[in-house]
């Protein structure tokens, strides 16, 4: 049996912190130690910026007081308050008298806010203990534990000072381990791995049987959960969609040049027609994942989780990892959710795949992208998203996604408006 704590052994802990419950009741309930439920808390939990009912997130100890109007000096304000700014969500940062209240329930046990009878009145810095956040840490911490290798840097150049001369003489790993057993500190199999990570000077073509073997059949490596899309069909999409009916919905889909060439991944966000398109080298999953981490680092995490909360894509295998594209590795770990439209129906993502008929004008089918970059893409996409489009009220998607969410999030995004009388949906437009 595991010493690890279960995702249940989190689940119950969530729970009698909401009741209030010690951390000897909660040791007792899940059969460990009370210290252990004390650093489990102390190490996963994170500090979340939410306010109360209608009043925003806001820390200053000044704020019942405070009657202070347009501290941010902004012409055109997101957060225009007729009242006072200590309504607005960005009063924090930009007040010169700003002066943060701590809590001091974040000092003592049980450090969190789970079970606090103030929480729901309370606009301060909140300290959060949330079991699906702490499991996907704990997991990744532990998994990361288990990979690489055991040895330093000092210990591989030792041991590599023993074994290289010698291999070089002739001698096999075999005999070389034999003889110097209580010098080299780790097992026969151990050196065999090293040689095959190439760690040290000498290669496995240094090793004259090996090179003579046929290498052993080893079973694929399913790097991939092949359960991927259980909980996340197209019906399931439908039902989240029916419950949270305000989410903006994000289509991806690939589109591909030359076989085995550079090919596009395609991001389309529905509510406004905009359209990213990013090059990639390979039609795999890992560049999809770079892609994304890469997004959220650039808008950050409200940007991204406002920008990204449902992404509906085809069952193409570079989306075949989505844990990974759902989770990131800092907290809050779920920064979105990932559904599949069903094999052969194109249409539940209609969208996206009529908006490929614009990317189509410049890059016929057929054509090659390996001597494209990015810069070329952008460019691209900048005179797409221009392009007025009858079902936005005659607007372009670079206006209705201007209005929307900003023209800050555009620029991060890379995205420039062109004049209507430049936008040009013809190859020449990327002809050098």
């Amino acid at each position: 049996m595991s010493n690890f704590l279960t995702y249940e052994d989190r689940l119950i802990i969530a729970h009698m912190l909401e009741e209030q419950a010690s951390f000897g009741e909660i040791g007792n309930t899940i059969g460990k130690d009370r210290t252990t439920v004390a650093k489990e808390i102390k190490k996963y939990s994170y500090d979340k910026k939410v306010g109360k009912p209608g009043y925003p997130y806001n820390a200053c100890m000044h704020r019942k007081t405070c009657k202070l109007k347009d501290i941010c000096g902004k012409k055109e304000c997101c957060h225009p308050s007729a009242y006072k700014c200590s309504l607005c969500s960005e009063c924090n940062l930009h007040c010169p008298d700003f002066e943060e209240q701590l809590c001091s329930v974040k000092f003592k046990p049980p450090y969190v806010c789970n079970g606090c009878a103030d929480r729901s009145g309370c606009t301060l810095l909140k300290h959060i203990y949330a079991p699906e956040d702490a499991h996907i840490l704990a997991t990744a911490a532990i998994s990361g534990a288990r990979t690489g290798i055991l040895s330093n840097e000092d210990d591989i150049a030792r041991i590599n000072g023993i074994i290289t001369p010698l291999v070089k003489n002739g001698q096999s790993l075999h005999q070389i381990y034999l003889d110097h057993v209580d010098d080299l500190m780790c097992s026969e199999k151990t050196l065999y791995n090293y040689v095959d990570a190439c760690l040290f000077d000498v290669r496995n073509i240094d090793l004259p049987r090996k090179v003579k073997y046929r290498p052993r059949y080893k079973a694929p490596e399913f790097k991939v959960d092949r359960g991927c899309r259980i909980g996340r069909t197209y019906q399931n999409f439908e039902k989240f969609i029916a419950d949270n009916p305000d989410a903006n919905v994000v289509q991806t889909d690939s589109v591909i040049g030359r076989i085995g060439g550079k090919c596009l991944l395609t991001i389309h966000f529905v509510n406004t027609s905009l359209m990213l398109a990013f090059l990639r080298d390979a039609n795999t999953s890992a560049s999809v994942i770079r892609i994304f981490n890469l997004l959220d680092d650039v808008l950050g995490i409200k940007g991204f989780d406002e920008l990204f909360p449902v992404i509906l894509t085809d069952n193409g295998s570079e989306f075949s990892n989505p844990k990974a594209i759902e989770t990131r590795d800092r907290i809050p770990c779920n920064r979105t959710n990932v559904f599949y439209c069903d094999p052969s129906k194109p249409y539940q993502k209609g969208s996206c795949e009529v908006n490929h008929e614009l990317i189509r004008r410049v890059l016929p089918k057929g054509s090659s992208f390996d001597n494209l970059t990015q810069e070329d893409v952008f460019l691209m996409m900048d005179h797409i998203n221009s392009y007025k489009r009858k079902k936005l009220n005659n607007r372009s998607p670079y206006d209705a996604f201007s209005f929307l969410y900003g023209e800050d999030l555009l620029k991060k995004l890379g995205c420039s408006p062109v004049a209507p009388e430049d936008i040009i949906l013809k190859p020449k437009l990327l002809k050098k």
